[in-house]
C-alpha cells in the first residue's frame, strides 16, 4: 500500500508530476531573461512556447482531476502554484515582446531580420498596430500639417532617411555570463578598433558576469551562447 502524504499518496503524486514541465521551465527562463534584458527583439521561441502551453493545458486538466478526486487541497494548491509560476513566465515573455513590437514597430517592419523573428500572432499584432498608429495620425495630426510633411516615416519629404523611425539602442550596455569559455569576441567595430590601443580580442569565461555593449554579442546572444541577465 502506497503511503500517504497529507491526504495524497505517492502514487498519485508521482503521476501528476509527469505532467510538469521539468525540462522547459529553465529554457523558458532563459527566454523571459533574454528577451526583457535585450534591447531588440530576439527570435521568437515558436517549439518551446508550442511545448510548454501543451504542458500548461495538461497540467490545469491533471489539476481538475485531482481536484475531484478528494486530494488534500494544500497538495492541488501547491500544485497550481507551480503552475502559476510557468504561466507568468509564459506571460511575461510574450508581453516583453509585445512592448518591443509597441515601440521599434516601424523599424521592424523596415527589417527583414527583424520581420522574421516575429510569431504569425505577433504578424498580425503588428499589422494591427501599423493600421491603428497610421489612422490615429492621419486624422489628429498629419492632415493638419502642410503636404511636405505628413509622413509618418519622416520629417519633411527632404529627408534622405526614414528619421522619425526609432530604432533599437543596440549599443547599450547589459549584464551577461556565457555558457562556456568563449575567445576571439571582438567588442569594437573596424572604425573603434584603428583609433584603440586595445588590441586582444575580448575573452569571457564560464559562468562568469560581464557588463558589456549589446551590439558585439548579439549573435552569441541569438546563438544561445550567452545569456543575458
Amino acid at each position: 500500500m502506497a503511503s500517504n502524504l497529507g491526504g495524497a499518496s505517492i502514487s498519485q503524486t508521482d503521476d501528476f508530476e509527469t505532467f510538469t514541465p521539468t525540462t522547459d521551465v529553465e529554457p523558458l527562463k532563459r527566454a523571459w531573461r533574454n528577451e526583457k534584458a535585450a534591447p531588440e527583439i530576439l527570435p521568437y521561441e515558436a517549439s518551446l512556447v508550442g511545448r510548454i502551453k501543451e504542458q500548461i493545458q495538461a497540467m490545469e486538466d491533471s489539476i481538475e482531476e485531482y481536484s475531484r478526486s478528494g486530494i488534500d487541497p494544500l497538495i492541488v494548491s501547491l500544485y497550481q502554484m507551480d503552475l502559476d509560476r510557468i504561466q507568468f513566465l509564459l506571460r511575461s515573455y510574450i508581453r516583453s515582446r509585445l512592448q518591443k513590437i509597441e515601440k521599434y514597430m516601424l523599424y521592424i517592419l523596415k527589417s527583414d531580420e527583424l520581420f522574421r523573428r516575429l510569431s504569425k500572432e505577433e504578424i498580425t499584432f503588428t499589422d494591427r498596430c501599423r493600421h491603428d498608429m497610421k489612422k490615429h495620425f492621419d486624422e489628429s495630426v498629419l492632415s493638419k500639417l502642410p503636404n511636405n510633411y505628413q509622413d509618418v516615416l519622416k520629417q519633411s519629404i527632404t529627408s534622405e532617411e526614414d528619421d522619425m523611425v526609432p530604432e533599437p539602442p543596440l549599443d547599450t550596455f547589459v549584464v551577461c555570463k556565457s555558457k562556456e569559455y568563449l575567445e576571439h569576441i571582438q567588442l569594437e567595430d573596424e572604425e573603434e578598433r584603428a583609433s584603440s590601443r586595445i588590441e586582444e580580442p575580448f575573452e569571457m569565461e564560464a559562468n562568469v558576469l560581464h557588463i558589456i555593449r549589446y551590439r558585439p554579442i548579439k549573435s552569441l546572444v541569438e546563438s544561445g551562447r550567452i545569456d543575458l541577465l
